[in-house]
């Protein structure tokens, strides 16, 4: 570094502390030597909200945030925007690819038993991050004023209704207005605006809390507690190696992979058949004619089918927005529910990976079963696996403390 670069840092760091939080947090945080391929998704979760938040601003100076105007201005981001339509797919494409490197996020972390002391914060942190991000993504539902946003939105909020006694003016206040209009489409737009820097925040707390405790590997072994002292520092665990370089080359490449996937579907299935735009979101918002099939976008279709699983009391629905709110609340307990002796998966017992499996397969088929038409036997099918989504965790006390477990290394593994 020549003389004059070092007066220059030396000049920052004396009033802001640059070089220490590059240490810190960088070069001189020290990862376990052993993370495999599902630590990219830690990272590749910062780099979709970072896509989200740049062409959710740009999208925003076109944007017209009102019932009469709101459709043609999506129409005229589309066509007369120069390259408006690249950030329009970009945008509603980042949002289904956040969801599923957060989906992937999580199970990564069940798997590492992640959730497990000392990083119950942690874990509670990435819940509050994922209630946010379900928040964001049901606010900014509504905003293209297609016939999909305007009905599922209405369903949605109608859920709101189903509350015993305050029901009705939960609704109206959520909504602004006695119906979908262009109040909620203002108050809405004005959250999901907000809310991606609600969600920046959060992932600041999040990281600071990984970095105090220390990442998790795949072996569930603590690296601070293991051996002191090694060829990169003697405070540094022996297990444990430099964030940067090694893992921020390593995390570039899943940058490169997950990009090319990414702009793949943004160039060539921008819609993924409906799954990512419903071909009803191309049609103006009719409050007087309802689409024939009404279904949320893919990632609250899990929750959606638990909804339509649980049958009516006296009329109300209440019962299915209970158990749908209850499969969401229910992960701020996970670290407490399991009793297992080991952390990571490697290490437990044949009923808890079956369990995990079980469970997994139940999140995937509820996904598909919320994106279908209503039938007596799917409806069978979505009480059959909502059983098993509930028998996971309630059951977890149970099965994780008799379960038998492998011996676990002292050290890490390669």
């Amino acid at each position: 570094m020549s003389a004059e670069k070092s007066e220059n840092l030396s000049w920052i760091d004396k009033r802001f502390p640059l070089t220490e939080t590059w240490k810190a947090h960088l070069s001189e945080y020290y990862a376990p030597k052993n993370l495999n391929f599902w630590s990219f998704f830690g990272s590749l979760a910062i780099l979709t909200l970072v896509i989200q938040i740049v062409s959710g601003l740009w999208l925003a100076m076109s944007y017209k945030p009102s019932a009469a105007d709101a459709f043609a201005s999506v129409e005229y981001i589309m066509r007369d925007v120069e390259w408006g339509w690249l950030i329009r797919y970009i945008h509603s494409t980042g949002a289904s690819a956040f969801f599923i490197v957060i989906y992937l996020h999580m199970f990564r972390a069940l798997l590492w038993g992640s959730y497990r002391k000392p990083r119950e914060l942690l874990w509670i942190i990435g819940v509050v991050i994922y209630l946010a991000m379900m928040a964001t993504a049901f606010f900014g539902y509504l905003l293209p004023w297609g016939q999909m946003s305007f009905w599922g939105a209405q369903v949605i909020v109608n859920l709101f209704a189903a509350v015993p006694v305050v029901g009705d003016d939960l609704a109206v206040w959520v909504r602004g207005d006695y119906v979908i209009s262009d109040t909620t489409l203002n108050r809405f737009f004005a959250f999901h605006f907000l809310l991606p820097f609600v969600l920046a925040a959060l992932v600041f707390l999040h990281i600071v809390a990984l970095h105090h405790v220390g990442s998790n590997n795949p072996d569930g072994v603590e690296i601070k507690e293991g051996p002191k002292g090694n060829r990169w520092s003697d405070k540094a665990p022996a297990d444990g190696i430099p964030f940067h370089p090694y893992y921020t080359v390593k995390d570039l490449v899943g940058v490169v992979v997950f990009l090319a996937i990414f702009s793949a579907i943004v160039f060539y299935a921008p819609t993924m058949g409906g799954l990512f735009i419903e071909a009803p979101n191309f049609q103006p918002a009719n409050p007087f004619q309802t689409p024939a099939h009404i279904a949320p976008v893919w990632y609250f279709t899990p929750f959606y089918a638990m909804l339509r699983a649980v049958p009516p009391m006296y009329g109300s629905q209440f019962p299915g927005v209970l158990v749908m709110f209850a499969a969401i609340l229910i992960l701020f307990a996970l670290p407490w529910l399991d009793r297992s002796k080991v952390k990571s998966m490697r290490y437990k017992g044949p009923i808890f990976k079956v369990m995990t499996g079980l469970f997994a397969l139940s999140f995937i088929v509820l996904a598909w079963l919320g994106l279908q038409p209503v039938d007596p036997f799917l409806t069978l099918l979505s009480q059959i696996f909502t059983a098993i989504y509930f028998a996971f965790f309630l059951l977890m006390p149970i099965y994780s403390s008799i379960d038998k477990t492998k011996p676990v290394p002292e050290r890490v593994t390669s």
